[in-house]
């Protein structure tokens, strides 16, 4: 999951040549990604992963040189990229990153070039961070309409998959039936069932219910 209500920017690399004329940014369609999934030239290399010793207990650790690649594309993603990019998840075990991206050769160049030697696994999702966002919003500004309407929900997070937006409600049931109602049956809403508290984690965002 991945924290939601970004600002975002958009910023295009303009390519000129002598003689040439070349369409504006605006005017060129976006070039489709590879489909399926790729990795970058990092993967090539087998990498023991790190831990860290406290007391008696062995956590894992993300090495330096990944962790910096993976905020170079998680921000360049959310602040240039947030009609493609979804989200990114550390593989601890295999020392590596997985990226979740509808699609795009500008944003798969993107994260070449910012992978550097690091390992970032590329796959495909459905939905990008600028989508979910809006329905993210759409949702928690209708909080006291569900709460009237007998849907408690508790939390609102958008995936990093892309899969959607997550829904947690203590009324699962009938948010299944009434949400897709108000918003359309095409609306990337994702139902899980919470209770009346829930811990916060990174890119779920707690919210008070409506309707006791």
């Amino acid at each position: 999951m991945r924290r939601v209500r970004m600002a975002l920017a958009a910023a295009v690399l303009v390519l000129s040549a002598a003689g040439c004329s070349v369409a504006e940014p605006a005017d060129r369609p976006e070039r489709a990604g590879l489909l399926g999934g790729w990795q970058t030239a990092g993967c090539a290399f087998a990498r023991a992963p790190k831990y860290a010793v406290r007391g008696h207990v062995r956590t894992p650790i993300t090495p330096p040189a990944l962790a910096t690649a993976m905020e170079r594309i998680d921000r360049g993603g959310r602040e240039r990229h947030a009609a493609r990019y979804s989200g990114i998840e550390i593989d601890q075990k295999r020392v590596r990153a997985v990226v979740y991206r509808v699609p795009s050769a500008r944003f798969d160049d993107f994260i070449r070039r910012n992978a550097e030697d690091a390992c970032i696994l590329v796959r495909d999702s459905a939905h990008a961070v600028a989508e979910l966002d809006g329905w993210h919003d759409r949702v928690v500004a209708d909080l006291h309409y569900w709460g009237g309407q007998g849907v408690r929900i508790v939390t609102v997070g958008s995936r990093h998959d892309g899969v959607g937006v997550e829904v947690g409600t203590r009324d699962v049931d009938e948010a299944r039936l009434m949400l897709p109602a108000r918003y359309g049956t095409a609306a990337p809403l994702v139902f899980v069932e919470e209770g009346p508290v829930t811990p916060v984690s990174s890119g779920r965002k707690t919210v008070p219910e409506s309707g006791g």
